[in-house]
């Protein structure tokens, strides 16, 4: 008989994360080992109970699944990495894979799918939702540099140029210049709309 998969489960909704679990726990070969609600829990929930996979939600408090997927990759790199997203963005796949996750699905996708996907990372192959590899490989790359990005979440608020740049400890024509140059990569009117289609996309 092969051995039980030992599953870590990181999602900050409770009855999502019960229902995810009482669906695995039917599989015979899958037990759920390890429950949190915030990323910053999943590396030391992790090496806890010794898990093999770590099923992680990408919205989280304390830290993204993406950056506690990257902390995971880093300390505990035979941990097999499933990133779970209720909204297919583009930016956030790109982002899970540089971050060393083994496979990207949709909440919504079957159980019976979910529960393949757990079996065939621990072979070694990667699994992706084909409808988002698509719509990634469409979208191309994220144009906007680290620092961009940052100013645009912060005017994500609707502050000022000159709140912005207090803030970031920046000059206001500098601010100008970022928030200029997102909105021309993007091909949008204005901030509002560049902070919208980047956050869409999952570039934010």
């Amino acid at each position: 008989m092969s051995r039980t998969i030992k599953v870590l489960l990181a999602e900050d909704q409770s009855m999502v994360r019960e229902a995810l679990a009482a669906l695995l726990g039917l599989e015979a070969d899958i037990e759920v080992v390890a429950q949190v609600a915030r990323g910053d829990e999943v590396l030391e929930a992790a090496r806890e109970h010794e898990v093999d996979v770590a099923l992680l939600d990408i919205e989280m408090p304390g830290a993204t699944g993406i950056e506690a997927a990257a902390r995971l990759h880093e300390e505990l790199p035979a941990v097999k990495l499933v990133i779970l997203t209720t909204f297919g963005r583009p930016g956030h796949l790109r982002s899970a894979m540089e971050s060393g996750a083994d496979a990207f699905l949709v909440k919504d996708a079957p159980a019976a799918q979910l529960a393949e996907a757990i079996r065939k990372v621990l072979t070694g192959e990667r699994v992706i939702d084909p409808t988002l590899a698509a719509a990634a490989l469409a979208d191309g790359a994220n144009p906007l540099t680290d620092r961009e990005r940052e100013v645009l979440r912060a005017a994500a608020d609707g502050s000022t140029n000159a709140e912005l740049a207090a803030t970031l400890h920046l000059s206001q024509g500098t601010v100008r210049n970022y928030l200029s140059t997102a909105i021309q990569k993007l091909a949008v009117r204005n901030r509002a709309e560049a902070v919208r289609v980047a956050r869409e996309k999952g570039w934010l």
